[in-house]
This record gives C-alpha cells, structure tokens and sequence, in this order.
C-alpha cells in the first residue's frame, strides 16, 4: 500500500513538474538576458539566475541562430558547455566571428522557455568594424637625440594581426595627419618592401641627421588594416659602428606552441642583402658576430625572403643553434650571422597526441605568415598537448611515405590526420587519396596509434589563382566530397568541412585570404571544433 501510494505521489510530482516546465503556465515565456564583458584577456558571460532548479546550458555557434526557441543544428554549433553557475568565461582562443547563448535547462524542458539573444565576441569587446580601422601599430625601437642609431638602424613594432605587409615612411617633421590613413606631405621615403614587423632602414643617402618615422598595416589588397603608427624620432649618427646583422623572430619553442618536427626559421631582412644562409648547428657557434661558417654546422641553406624552411626532420633529441647572414648578388657578406638562437627538440612531448598533414597542419596564412608565426596555428588553441608533425607541400603520397621515419618516433597514442587538399586541387583522384590515408589509419592501428582523421576545408579556386597563379581543377568538389564521405566513415573522425563551407560550397576569405591556409579566425576554429570533440574520439 505504501509503495503504491509512493508511486502514485512520484507520478503526480512528475506531471506537475513537466506541466510547470512545458506550459505557458510555466516557463514558456522565459528568456534569459545574457550580459558580457571583456576582463584582462577573457570574455565573462552573465545572466539572472532563474528561482528554479536548473542547470544553464551555453551554446557557441559558427552562424546567428534562426530563432530562439530550438536548439542550432549540428552543422551550426560549434561546442556547448553546461554549468550550475550564472556566469562563464571564454579565453581569446575563440575566433570573433562566433555566437554565443544561453538557456536554462529543467527535467523534462529543453530548454526552459526561450534561449537568450545571441551575442558575437566583437560584441564583447565592444568593438565594431568601424573600430578596427582604427587599429595603429607601435613602435619597439627608439633612438632620441641622447642615444642616436647609426646610418642603418632597425626599426620594429607591434605587428598586426591579419597584415600581408607594411608600409613605412619617413618625415621631415611632424605629420600634419596624425591616426590616419594617408601618407603625409612631409614624406621624404616610403617603402611597401615590408613583410614583418621591422624595417632596416638606410639613412646614408638621406641628408638629414634627425627625421621621423611611422608605419601602417596593409591587405593584400594594399587596403589599410587601420592608422599610421605615432610619428617617432629618429636620430642618426653617422659616425657609430654599424654591426649589421639580421634580427630573428622565430621562437621555436616558446610557451604554449607546438614542437616542429620541420622547423621554419624566420628573421627581419638587413639592407643590401638579396640572399640569406641558414645553418643550424649542433653547438653555439666558435665564431658569434662573423661570416664564416661553424665547425658545428650540420645543415644549411640559401633562401630568398625574410624565411627559411628546413628540409629535413628533426627527430634526433638535443639542443640546436641557428643563425642566420645576409648576401649580396655576388654572394659576398653582408653584414655579419645574426645571434644563434637555441631551440630543444624532446620527442617526449609527442607521447600523448601529434598532429600530421600538410601546410594547413604545419601553419601559417595570410600569405606572409609561416609556421614561425605561432597564432597562425591550430595547435596553439588546442587544449590538450601536442607535437606539429606537419610539412607544408605534402601530399597524402608523401605523408604516407614519410609516416614511420616522421610519426613513429614519437609514439603518440592519438594522431590527428588531415590530407589530400594538395593532392586533389592538383589532379590526384579521390580514390588515390582514400588509399593513402587508409594506409597511414592501417599503420597507426598497427603500432598501437589511434587515427583521427578530420575532414578537408574546402578551397577558393578563384583566391588561389590570384595569390600563387596555381589552377585548381575545375571538379575538386566531387572529389572532395567523396574523400570527405570516405573519412565520416571512419570510427574516429572530426568533421571540420561544414563550418568552413559558405554558400558557393568554396571556403570564405573571412577565413582564408589566400583561399587556401586558413587565416588566425580559422585556425582557432579548427581547434575548437577539435576541443569540442576530443572527448569524443579518446575515450
């Protein structure tokens, strides 16, 4: 009797409840208003809490919601997070160009009436458009009266996220356009010669011994990503001792990035020089500040531009030095090597995952950035450790070619796979690129790897051709539509492709300009969907 009436007081309980959540009675009317604010280098989301119980479930989506009241379709949302709490944060390894939302969650409603409106991370910061053309680079390098450069300083600043290049000047006074976008009418010298974030400027021709300079970003365009930087001061003496010597920026083993198995070296070109020598060494170099080459050189090249990618992998653990020096048309000397710089090549760091692939896998985008950039990289969102096995230029022939002298002696227990997009754009059948990838899961199973595979982006054939004049076969879609199919059948696969597809079916220059390596917006979506479901394919 009295579990019967137990039971019946269990039943009538649940149908209160469900027709409290279910009706207009209830909480049909609801609708959380979601609050945000940007604190230090995070996002805090905000709501009232409901004086009920439940639990508040944050969608993030690729696209604005279509309504409020249903839940975003799998193709739309990109993670979701549930929480007891009224609040969240969301670090900046989120790409702006994603929606947030919330709703409260019940026992039998899903949601609890409405979802709150959506809120776009530009909205957080409380940026618009308008504002981010207002962006200005800032000076690093200074050289008042009292500490005067010699004739061919270095100049450095600030770079600027998206940037192809630079645009420099020099004034004879002070601009009568501060915070603009026009070069100035006390211009004496201007350069778009720039693709980092530093210039070596040669004041031996311009007759002036106090002058001052500024820079502004550009697109590929040659459109202005904001203003001209402040207008700084330069004072030369022409009389100082001039080392010239190239200036590294590639940090190849900083905080929070990925270990290269192909490391790109890269540095801030010096004037006069049209060729530069890259060696890596096993030790510091016998001979710093000089032009010959280390007795403990192992390996170099010459390369044009302001980057050098290395040929072969480096698996072998140890500490290596590289260093850099600049040549004239002649191959002479210019200047001196630059510093040697170390970096630490520990295999250990791969045991838990690695991520292998092409140039998508290896880095860089927005046409001047290389794998040296770090946030131009996945692997720098992700949450979880890993080691970049990628090689630009690869493709899925060439990955399984190089898998067990490559990925083997790391010993990851996952391995994230993407690539084909090289080898379809230029001709290779769907089915040849199948057989390569079923080669490299086969090879994992076989030592003990679990394969990962992720769904190819699409392309922009019409970006590619106008960035490196390279045609793309007209049926690339076909062929990777069936690659595609062929990986969402595989028991552990993450699909990337929707998110990265716009209406046409191509890859939007939003995410890519070059139609090709996603930009810093795409490649911190690529690890959000990969964090999103790294629970999923691990466990």
């Amino acid at each position: 009797m009295k579990r019967k009436i137990f039971t019946l007081i269990f039943i009538l309980s649940a149908a209160a409840i469900y027709g409290l959540e279910a009706t207009d009675f209830g909480f049909a009317g609801y609708k959380p208003h979601l609050e945000a604010k940007q604190v230090a280098n995070e996002y805090v989301l905000t709501w009232p809490r409901l004086s009920y119980l439940s639990y508040y479930e944050i969608e993030v989506l690729s696209c604005f919601p279509e309504n409020d009241t249903k839940a975003a379709s799998p193709s739309q949302r990109i993670t979701k997070y549930r929480t007891w709490s009224n609040q969240w944060t969301v670090n900046q390894s989120f790409p702006y160009r994603t929606y947030w939302r919330v709703s409260a969650q019940g026992l039998f409603a899903h949601p609890l009436g409405r979802y709150s409106e959506s809120l776009s991370l530009t909205e957080v910061t409380g940026s618009t458009a308008e504002d981010f053309l207002h962006i200005k680079p800032q000076a690093t390098s200074y050289y008042p009266p009292y500490s005067p450069a010699p004739a061919r300083p270095m100049l450095t600043w600030t770079s600027v996220a998206g940037a192809v290049y630079y645009e420099i000047e020099m004034l004879s006074r002070p601009p009568e356009n501060p915070n603009d976008i026009l070069p100035s009418q006390q211009r004496v010298f201007s350069s778009r010669e720039v693709f980092t974030n530093g210039y070596n400027a040669d004041f031996s021709t311009l007759q002036a011994d106090n002058l001052l300079w500024r820079v502004r970003a550009l697109d590929y365009h040659g459109n202005p990503i904001g203003v001209f930087s402040d207008a700084s001061q330069i004072s030369i003496n022409p009389a100082l001792e001039q080392v010239l010597k190239p200036v590294i920026t590639a940090s190849l083993n900083e905080k929070g990035t990925a270990q290269l198995l192909y490391p790109v070296y890269s540095w801030i070109p010096i004037s006069g020089a049209v060729d530069y020598e890259v060696e890596l060494l096993s030790q510091p170099p016998e001979n710093p500040n000089g032009v010959e080459p280390s007795a403990y050189r192992i390996w170099s090249k010459q390369v044009v531009g302001f980057d050098c990618y290395d040929d072969l992998p480096r698996n072998n653990p140890g500490i290596y030095y590289w260093r850099v020096l600049g040549l004239d048309k002649q191959g002479n000397p210019v200047g001196v090597y630059s510093d040697a710089v170390p970096f630490t090549v520990d295999v250990s760091k791969g045991h838990y995952a690695a991520t292998f692939g092409d140039s998508i896998t290896h880095g860089g985008g927005a046409v001047s950035y290389s794998p040296a950039d770090w946030e131009y990289s996945f692997q720098t969102y992700l949450n979880f450790p890993v080691v970049n096995l990628g090689k630009s230029g690869d493709t899925s022939e060439t990955m399984a070619a190089r898998f067990d002298h490559d990925v083997l002696p790391y010993k990851p227990r996952f391995l994230l796979i993407m690539g084909g997009t090289n080898s379809l754009r230029g001709g290779t059948p769907a089915a040849d690129v199948i057989h390569d990838l079923t080669v490299i899961r086969d090879k994992c199973l076989a030592n003990g790897i679990r394969p990962i595979l992720m769904t190819l982006p699409p392309i922009n054939p019409s970006a590619i051709d106008r960035v490196f004049q390279e045609e793309t076969m007209p049926n690339w879609q076909e062929e990777f539509a069936t690659v595609n199919h062929f990986i969402r059948q595989q028991r552990y696969f993450i699909d990337l492709n929707p998110y990265f597809t716009n209406s046409d079916g191509e890859l939007p220059d939003y995410y890519a300009i070059d139609g090709l390596h996603p930009d810093i917006e795409g490649k911190k979506l690529m690890a959000q969907l990969i964090n999103a479901h790294w629970s999923r394919v691990t466990r």
